[in-house]
């Protein structure tokens, strides 16, 4: 799988994947990531790539030049690219978007700043548009840096243990039910006691207890469709 970043802040993203599974990933060529830097297709001869907006409005926006003519070369030099936009004004991210995403060959994300994008250029290339939570960021990095991380885990061989995508949360009717470690009593508060019992059997039932507990307190949307799903 192959992740391209578009960002005028390459450096932002560079960093996150320097340790841990997303490093191990690309050392082991199970995904690899590059960077597109809108400035670097610009054809202003002050080198800028926003502009105020047409009809007034505060703040800055990015001019459509720099970005079609990056992504029109992301496009030549692979077709079957896959061109995400990140925007708080778009569909909700979720983990069975993860899931698909993660079949795909070449993934573009598209980082924006200052108040946005010039719409003609998501209307030209977006194949998708996602947000990842009801909140404004300063930039698109945080949130194109969030679904690779969600994506990269689900192709395959990127988790060290295949199995722990299964009882994730999202990955069910329910969020996933409380875990522990040793020791079982650890400042005055103890590992419930059911999972000390070694009936894997009564484990299983009594987890799945605790995770409609936990996700009818935090998450009652999806506690409900959880019911719904069962009957």
């Amino acid at each position: 799988m192959r992740f391209s970043f578009v960002t005028l802040f390459p450096n932002l993203i560079k960093g996150y994947f320097t340790e841990s599974i997303l490093k191990r990933a690309i050392d082991e060529k199970k995904i690899s990531i590059d960077f597109f830097n809108p400035r670097d297709f610009t054809t202003d001869k002050h080198n800028r790539v926003d502009a105020p907006m047409v009809g007034g409005g505060a703040g800055m926006l990015m001019t459509p030049q720099p970005l079609m003519d990056t992504l029109e070369s992301i496009k030549k030099e692979s077709p079957d690219a896959h061109i995400i936009f990140v925007t708080p004004v778009a569909k909700p991210f979720k983990q069975n978007d993860a899931k698909r995403l993660a079949k795909k060959n070449h993934i573009v994300l598209v980082s924006g700043r200052y108040e946005g994008i010039d719409e003609r250029v998501i209307e030209a290339h977006a194949d998708e548009l996602f947000s990842i939570g009801d909140f404004i960021l300063t930039g698109g990095e945080l949130a194109s840096m969030v679904m690779c991380d969600a994506i990269s885990r689900n192709i395959e061989e990127v988790l060290g243990n295949v199995d722990s995508l299964s009882i994730e949360s999202y990955e069910g009717p329910s969020l996933e039910a409380p875990s522990f470690t040793k020791p079982v009593n650890y400042q005055g508060r103890e590992v419930v006691s059911e999972f000390l019992k070694g009936n894997h059997s009564k484990i299983t039932d009594f987890k799945r207890d605790l995770a409609l507990c936990k996700t009818k307190f935090f998450r009652p949307d999806l506690y409900k469709k959880g019911i719904t799903h069962e009957k």
